[in-house]
């Protein structure tokens, strides 16, 4: 079958943000996690409370495993704590109410909690840097690397933000030279762009133009395509070097990654005359920008939990940082917690440049919790606030798209493609969604031309081939172009079930059964709990004589 939608989402926190990312990544830590409250200036999106906690301990215990493994910190945090009540001295279970509070952010609660672990288990990695964290946010920055150094054995991942932490505490002590040392611990080669990264800022903050130079430069000469490198470079020299220079330094990134907001509004800025400010201008902020990169990269690195309890220790340093608040949004998205995400995208500033990715991301996350008609709203006052940016049309398309207002989302793909500034490659998603939206609306001949000009735009792309295969196969037309164009979709995304299925189904309907249940078994396996795959393969059975088969697979 064609695959009519797929989570194309150029506002999406990883899409648009490819951030510092480090070789780090493996805190071993168990557990689960209150939501930012939603900007004052803004209508919230309110959710109510879907649990209630039990008079039974062993209930709440329960519970708060269950919620832990569903990543639902708020009710982990919740059924811990009130498990802790009942049994206050058990360290076991202490430590999974401080992880649990700590990834959930309710930090009054992981600083109590990291106390008493710490007398249970005073070597404990994440209690220490917990109160370290807490040490550096009051200015107690020789406390702070007391409880760094009283980690222990930690790993690598704890290794690397210790010893950063501890360079910038000497910020905050006023101690470049001890700061830059420290930095430098990190010898791994595999390290030199996180090491020159934070020993650039470190030395920006400390007034040291020419070290900073040095070592910011060194950074972005080695990767010119990190969203953070490219930021925190083009800061510099817009202060330091020319404004020329540091509007081509957002330039080259904007050719690689199109139109991400920060780089949009660091190049108006420029080019209007003002001087950008520096990326980090505090002690606080600068391990905050620590916590960020271990976090973002945990994230990415399938970490869930490291990446939120990095990604909360920094906004407890820094709480108004959008990129930050993005970027642990989009976990809870890939993981399906749609309210938490929706409560913490909500508390990103108004004045933010990324406020508009967030809003977008809130509507997105509402038609996935089936709020349909809330989402609509909510992308119709965006588009009419931004009339003119891409990424609320495409969002506003899809949702159109979804709820089969195919008209609708057809002329809002083409405003969008109207006011595309990208390189046309980057616009097939407009294409293949627009043509979707002609296929439905039963306009053959243009929905055919949208899908030829996606392909034109970027050649075997597999969902385009799919779908316009399919789609000749239906209609009995250009079969050996279709045949050829699916079998390549296949060979490109083998293991994506509903592509294998477009084939197997091909197959079936020109009546080659034997061949059509080969490549539907493939797309069962893939998919196994997909009805429509499932129908496909009984109604193959069928047809070769496997009639109990066929109806053990209509049945399930």
């Amino acid at each position: 079958m064609p695959m009519t939608t797929i989570k194309t989402n150029h506002a999406r926190a990883w899409r648009r943000s490819r951030d510092l990312t480090v070789g780090v990544v493996s805190l071993v830590l168990a557990g689960s996690f209150v939501t930012a409250p939603a900007s004052a200036a803004r209508e919230s999106v309110n959710f109510s409370s879907p649990f209630e906690v039990s008079d039974s301990p062993a209930g709440n215990y329960l519970a708060a495993m269950v919620a832990g493994a569903d990543h639902d910190t708020v009710a982990a945090a919740t059924f811990f704590r009130e498990a802790l009540r009942f049994d206050p001295r058990n360290p076991s279970l202490i430590e999974r109410a401080f992880v649990a509070a700590l990834s959930n952010g309710n930090m009054f609660d992981a600083f109590t909690l990291s106390d008493r672990l710490i007398s249970k288990d005073p070597s404990n990695s994440l209690g220490h840097l917990t109160l370290g964290i807490k040490a550096l946010k009051a200015k107690q920055y020789a406390a702070a690397r007391s409880q760094l150094a009283k980690g222990g054995a930690g790993g690598q991942a704890r290794d690397i933000t210790a010893t950063l932490i501890d360079a910038w505490t000497f910020v905050g002590s006023n101690d470049e030279k001890k700061a830059l040392e420290f930095c430098d611990r990190l010898r791994d080669d595999n390290f030199a762009v996180f090491r020159n990264f934070h020993a650039g800022l470190i030395a920006d903050v400390m007034g040291d133009t020419a070290e900073a130079s040095k070592r910011l430069k060194a950074a972005y000469d080695a990767d010119k395509n990190t969203l953070r490198l490219v930021d925190a470079y083009g800061r510099f020299v817009s202060r330091h070097g020319t404004k020329d220079d540091a509007i081509k330094i957002y330039t080259d990134f904007d050719a690689v990654l199109p139109n991400h907001p920060i780089i949009v509004a660091a190049i108006a800025d420029l080019k209007a005359g003002k001087t950008l400010e520096p990326l980090v201008k505090t002690a606080d902020q600068g391990a905050a920008e620590v916590l960020y990169g271990l976090g973002a990269a945990g994230g990415r690195q399938g970490d869930e939990v490291a990446a939120m309890i990095y990604l909360r220790l920094a906004l407890y340093l820094a709480p108004q940082n959008g990129l930050t608040l993005i970027t642990l949004a989009d976990i809870y998205d890939r993981l399906k917690q749609y309210e938490q995400a929706i409560a913490i995208y909500q508390s990103v500033p108004d004045n933010d440049v990324l406020r508009t990715t967030a809003d977008i991301q809130i509507a997105q996350l509402m038609d996935n919790l089936e709020k349909h008609d809330e989402s609509a709203k909510y992308l119709g006052q965006i588009v009419a606030a931004h009339p003119n940016d891409e990424d609320a049309l495409l969002a506003l398309g899809n949702s159109q798209r979804v709820q089969k207002k195919f008209p609708e989302a057809i002329e809002t793909y083409t405003k969008a493609l109207a006011v595309s500034t990208k390189p046309e490659k980057v616009n097939w998603p407009l294409f293949y969604f627009r043509g979707i939206s002609y296929e439905r609306a039963k306009m053959w001949p243009k929905a055919e031309a949208d899908f030829r000009k996606g392909l034109v735009l970027f050649p075997d792309q597999p969902l385009i081939l799919n779908y316009l295969g399919y789609s000749f196969v239906d209609q009995g037309m250009n079969l050996d172009e279709a045949f050829k164009m699916l079998h390549k979709a296949v060979e490109l995304r083998p293991s994506d079930g509903y592509v294998v299925d477009s084939l197997g189904w091909a197959l079936f309907k020109l009546g080659k059964y034997d061949e059509a249940v080969k490549e539907l078994e493939r797309a069962i396996d893939l998919k196994p709990g997909d009805p429509t795959i499932n129908d496909h393969l009984g109604d193959a059975y069928w047809k070769i004589g496997r009639k109990l088969e066929a109806h053990f697979q209509w049945n399930h």
